[in-house]
């Protein structure tokens, strides 16, 4: 059976073509470099198809461009996202919003055969040094520029890559690696609930901090919750999805979208535990008051978590709460040490992936069947889990010989 789409008059259809109803306009979609999806569009189908030739025309002369090596880094950036097929929307934008925010408008520019390893190095340390990145986003940035590089090599544009070795060199002379992103421990989780809990102005952060802190959610998939993800009943959350927030073509301009869990394993189910339910109530209670978030995400609607503004909070601005809520304590901390002649007792910087850590190694503590941490926690590889593990029990394992050797010392 002939299943071809057909227009007005009987002619085939040809794949991504179709008709409208409404006039006859005839319009072709395809999907740019970027992956996003583009229309042409023409009041007849010989003239549509004119413009589909010259589609295929300047693409094979991008080809002939690559090939011939005058094209640009963004050039290059734009033919290895074509590649991609298998990315998730997640990453994809991920990606696509890097790219645009920190290489495009200036370093992208530079034609991809006269790039050297001296240049990556000055550009990677005009980065940290006028736009203040962390090192942790720099890499993100590497994680983007390397493949582009390693694809130009295997297309023999290129004869090595220009970036390999570029963030050592860097970390290296940063003075060696990039700091661990340790756990807080038990007395400095309870030193901040505690704070923020008993604050005038940061105790409304209590509920979204211990939910953090009890589920060990990536903050995207925390942000993402909606009221029908929890059964109170059951006692359980469903982790199925994911809210992701990127730049958009301006830096002024940034959205949400949904995508799902950063991995498969990342689509659970976690246990509610007491903490948690009560900070939910509390969120509860305060809706009934203010109303309820009524923004709709890709169609998604319900969600939990709620700003000023009646909107999910971005997490950038997570980040920004925790860090003044930890300057606050520090500077408070700091007078009140002096007044009582004692040493203080600081918290360390600390963000949404510290709380994630924390929960891992909470976790890691009490339990030790790796199947069900790997499953709670929705880590793709167990090797991952056995690294947080390792971590939190030789911690543990340092606190029992420091509490034994106070004991034994009594008995000597």
């Amino acid at each position: 059976m002939n299943n071809s789409r057909r227009d007005n008059r009987g002619r085939t259809l040809h794949k991504g073509e179709v008709q409208k109803s409404s006039d006859l306009t005839y319009i072709y979609t395809y999907t740019d470099p970027f992956g996003k999806r583009r229309f042409v569009y023409a009041p007849d189908l010989v003239k549509l198809r004119e413009k589909e030739r010259q589609l295929q025309r300047d693409q094979l002369d991008g080809l002939d461009f690559y090939a011939a090596g005058r094209s640009s880094l963004n050039d290059a950036f734009d033919r290895y996202m074509t590649t991609k097929y298998n990315l998730t929307e997640r990453t994809k934008l991920g990606y696509e919003s890097t790219y645009r925010r920190y290489v495009q408008d200036t370093f992208g520019k530079k034609k991809l055969i006269q790039i050297r390893y001296t240049d990556i190095l000055q550009f990677y340390n005009y980065l940290l040094t006028e736009t203040n990145i962390s090192i942790t986003t720099l890499e993100n940035v590497h994680s983007v520029l390397h493949p582009t590089f390693e694809m130009a090599v295997r297309d023999d544009i290129i004869r090595k890559n220009p970036s390999d070795g570029v963030m050592a060199e860097i970390k290296k002379r940063r003075g060696g690696r990039q700091t661990t992103r340790h756990a807080l421990t038990a007395e400095q989780q309870q030193i901040l609930m505690q704070y923020v809990a008993n604050h005038p102005v940061f105790y409304h952060w209590w509920p979204m901090l211990a939910i953090l802190l009890g589920t060990g959610m990536r903050i995207g998939e925390c942000l993402g919750l909606r009221w029908c993800d929890l059964d109170f009943k059951e006692r359980s959350i469903s982790v199925n999805h994911a809210l992701v927030y990127y730049q958009g073509e301006n830096d002024d301009t940034a959205t949400f979208k949904v995508s799902m869990p950063k991995t498969e394993k990342g689509i659970r189910t976690i246990p509610m535990l007491d903490m948690v339910e009560e900070a939910f109530e509390m969120i509860k209670e305060e809706q009934k008051e203010t109303g309820k978030n009524k923004q709709v995400i890709d169609g998604m609607k319900g969600f939990v978590f709620m700003n000023r503004f009646g909107q999910v909070p971005n997490p950038a601005s997570v980040n920004r709460a925790i860090k003044r809520i930890v300057i606050n304590y520090n500077n408070d901390e700091v007078l009140l040490a002096k007044k009582e002649k004692r040493d203080p007792v600081l918290l360390p910087e600390i963000s949404c992936h510290i709380f994630r850590h924390t929960f891992a190694t909470r976790l890691c503590e009490t339990e030790t069947n790796l199947k069900v941490i790997q499953s709670i926690m929705g880590h793709k590889n167990i090797e991952t889990t056995m690294d947080i593990y390792a971590d939190a029990t030789d911690r543990k394992k340092k606190e029992s010989m420091t509490a034994l050797s106070e004991k034994l010392e009594n008995l000597f």
